[in-house]
């Protein structure tokens, strides 16, 4: 299982080098919030609760449609504590979360209490980690594992639906740096990228943790084994794929699509800082074919990912 999962690295990190500032797909802009609705109340299929948009947005009382179907949250998960927004704001109760955060749902204590601390420390770096810094910075220890407690007891569910496709549907960033597709259609070649759209907009908007997400990933992203199973296991690469088993501390834990290639350039990122190489990973003595590999590796491996509903903790 080591050399698997080192094997993988190289089909991926490639990617990082070539492709690393071409990811604007992944780091889409929070455009700036428009007035919330305290008028009207909403309402989801199957729950009995009614919130309006601006309860809805509330960072420190988030709705919970479904209460029943969840342990009781930590009050850092529930409603956070000033400064702090409550973590079921982003990451849902259900621990799922939306793409532009990261699936919690399952993951071990120690790895999640691992992360809070690579944020408060300043480690784990990014354009979507200002947030989370912040919030490391400013909660306890005690309520990091407790939170860590909460997410890693509950069950992740089927969350996406991974569709391959040449075209996408036109979209827009709206509230939260979420992509919703426009509202007078069309279409649009989808190049190499992986859009993330919301099954139901609608429920989308309302945090209803019901309500997934469709990965629409370049077609044939899915299909080459070579992307999972990496290049033939030569001497070669078992000798230099050790160094592309990234540091237990900057392992991406997300299983949306559309964080696996922002996490794995920021890991990758990190790692060109400390080596001081620019990030060209024909210093660790790769053959040609495999520095020339393009992003769209990265793609492939994170909608292939996503298909299996694999951990992609347990790969990179």
């Amino acid at each position: 299982m080591k050399k698997f999962v080192c094997i993988l690295g190289v089909a991926l990190l490639p990617g990082l080098a070539i492709g690393a500032d071409d990811l604007e797909w992944a780091y889409p802009v929070t455009p700036k919030p428009a007035p919330l609705d305290n008028v009207v109340q909403k309402q989801m299929p199957g729950s009995a609760r009614k919130y309006t948009q601006a309860q809805i947005d509330d960072g420190f009382n988030p709705p919970d449609w479904f209460p029943d179907e969840h342990p009781p949250m930590p009050e850092i998960v529930a409603s956070g504590k000033k400064p702090a927004r409550a973590c079921a704001l982003c990451h849902l109760p259900t621990g799922n979360g939306h793409p532009e955060s990261s699936s919690l749902a399952g993951l071990p204590v120690p790895y999640l209490v691992r992360q809070m601390a690579e944020f408060k420390s300043g480690n784990r770096k990014g354009v979507r980690a200002t947030t989370m810094i912040e919030i490391a910075k400013a909660i306890s220890d005690a309520d990091v594992r407790a939170a860590g407690e909460y997410f890693a007891a509950l069950k992740p569910g089927a969350w996406t639906k991974v569709v391959e496709t040449d075209t996408v549907p036109k979209s827009y960033v709206g509230s939260g740096a979420m992509r919703f597709a426009m509202p007078g259609g069309g279409a649009e070649p989808i190049g190499n990228r992986i859009i993330v759209l919301p099954q139901d907009p609608v429920r989308a908007h309302s945090r209803d943790p019901h309500s997934g997400f469709i990965d629409y990933v370049p077609a044939g992203s899915i299909a080459p084994r070579s992307i999972v199973e990496g290049p033939r296991r030569g001497a070669r690469y078992r000798r230099t794929s050790a160094h592309l088993c990234l540091p237990p501390a900057s392992r991406p834990a997300d299983r949306q699509s559309l964080r696996i290639p922002g996490r794995a350039h920021e890991s990758g990122r990190r790692q060109a800082d400390r080596r001081g190489d620019g990030g060209d990973l024909r210093v660790l003595g790769f053959p040609r074919t495999v520095t020339a590999m393009t992003e769209r590796y990265l793609e492939g491996f994170a909608a292939r990912a996503v298909l299996l509903r694999k951990d992609i903790r347990r790969w990179i």
